[in-house]
């Protein structure tokens, strides 16, 4: 009777042990755990660690509350301006209020990509093609806002969004790629003109210098000369200044005669002259 009494004891402890181990939970440190007892939110959360439960009473489920990223599918959708592109994105976000994430949405994950989805083609329909080239700082602020306002009833939290591509058509990649060319063409002409400018301003200071120095042309036409005798396969002809030519004209001219002053000169000039011979006699005249 007592070895029946004391298997009793021995047979309830061990189903006691069994069914104390069935309850025990493991939460690692950055999950939290949300208990249900007969369908019924139970407590607080449950901290990381040790947590018992009733088993067949109550049911635990465990959230992650490490940030998760999710890549949002490629959208396809119109511009402002009338342009078709295809833009996708990723979202970053955490559960922040695990009771909120697994009462108030049936799947959290799934709630935030479809929200993610949608918000994405409305900042296509709402933005330009520029803005999505070039302006995407503010657009991503957009779209963070517009998930972020229905996920903080789910309890979660959205980190950050980011666009991470903007695909357009061949015919639109070509146009902007002529536009681009077509602008550095423009400023590569404006940049030339404005060298011309300076350059002609400063051929204007260097010709009103050497008119006023006639010496510093000739050193300029010497040092001309000397850097073209510097090429071994050139012909050099040397011009002749134009000074040279002024005083060889000035040397050939004859000297001017002195005008007459008064009645002695010019007797003295007659008496100079030989006397005048009367014509000769033709024959037979």
């Amino acid at each position: 009777m007592l070895q029946e009494v004391v298997g009793a004891i021995i047979g309830a402890g061990v189903v006691g042990l069994v069914y104390l181990a069935a309850g025990v939970r493991v939460i690692k440190q950055y999950e939290r755990g949300v208990v249900f007892r007969l369908g019924r939110l139970r407590g607080d959360v449950r901290a990381p660690g040790l947590a018992l439960i009733i088993p067949a009473v109550d049911r635990l489920r465990k959230v992650n509350l490490q940030i998760v990223t999710m890549p949002i599918p490629a959208q396809e959708g119109i511009t402002r301006d009338n342009v078709t592109v295809r833009v996708d994105a990723v979202v970053y976000f955490k559960v922040v209020d695990a009771s909120a994430a697994i009462v108030n949405v049936e799947d959290y994950r799934f709630a935030v990509s479809q929200m993610a989805q949608t918000s994405l083609r409305s900042i296509i329909g709402k933005s330009e093609l520029d803005d999505l080239l070039s302006n995407r700082e503010k657009l991503n602020e957009g779209l963070e806002l517009m998930i972020d306002s229905p996920a903080i009833g789910w309890g979660v939290q959205i980190d950050r969004v980011e666009i991470k591509d903007v695909s357009l058509p061949d015919t639109m990649k070509r146009s902007m790629a002529r536009q681009a060319e077509a602008d550095r063409e423009r400023r590569a002409r404006i940049i030339n003109a404005d060298a011309e400018l300076q350059a002609s301003k400063k051929l204007a200071e260097a010709a009103q210098q050497m008119a006023d120095t006639p010496s510093a042309l000739q050193l300029r036409l010497l040092q001309t000369v000397m850097a073209v005798a510097a090429e071994k396969n050139s012909t050099l002809v040397l011009p002749i200044p134009v000074e040279l030519l002024r005083f060889l004209e000035k040397g050939q001219s004859p000297p001017t005669p002195s005008p007459v002053s008064d009645g002695t000169n010019a007797a003295h000039i007659q008496a100079l002259q030989p006397p005048l011979q009367p014509p000769t006699p033709r024959p037979g005249g």
